[in-house]
């Protein structure tokens, strides 16, 4: 006699009743599962967005081919990736059944090229990054005025602009600490 057919595909893209882990949108959205780690998720997805910050500062110096246009076309990959993020992370919440998912990472990896605008890439050292992967944290947690604000905007839009505002103070305190000379 053969065994009963199994109730589920040997190979299946979801954990019993779980989020489908291996749709295209979930897998980007998660940073390819890094989101899935059971603590400090955002942490661990701000620390990727360190390497693609300096990816996006030499892509634009070599695209920009040493021109003072460097920054702007820095800017634009960066605002790509952010914008794509969006409807990125409105799929991934979408088929996870949650407005805002913790295992989603994606926000906080397009965040830390977004707050290390306020650099130039060649100014990138270590402690520079180390700061603004503490201050990012420091904001993404703590939510400042509008970071909370921006969170209630609907589906991904509502994922990716706390970040954003997080970002967005993030890069403020590294131009003032850059211009005071402390970095």
């Amino acid at each position: 006699m053969l065994p009963p057919p199994p109730t589920q595909p040997p190979f299946s893209t979801t954990d019993a009743a779980g989020p489908p882990w291996f749709a295209p949108a979930v897998l980007l959205a998660t940073a390819g599962g890094l989101g899935r780690v059971p603590f400090a998720p955002g942490t661990f997805g701000a620390l990727l967005g360190l390497p693609l910050a300096l990816v996006t500062g030499a892509g634009a110096a070599r695209l920009a081919a040493g021109t003072s246009a460097a920054p702007l076309v820095e800017a634009a990959l960066v605002a790509a990736i952010c914008l794509v993020g969006i409807p990125i992370c409105t799929r991934a919440a979408r088929l996870m059944n949650s407005k805002d998912p913790g295992a989603i990472v994606l926000d906080e990896v397009a965040s830390m090229p977004l707050a290390l605008l306020a650099i130039p890439w060649a100014a990138r050292t270590p402690l520079v990054l180390a700061v603004a992967f503490v201050l990012l944290r420091i904001f993404d947690i703590g939510k400042p005025f509008p970071c909370r604000q921006l969170e209630k905007l609907p589906a991904g839009l509502g994922i990716m602009a706390d970040d954003w505002a997080a970002a967005a103070w993030t890069a403020g305190c590294l131009a003032v600490a850059r211009w005071q000379h402390w970095l």
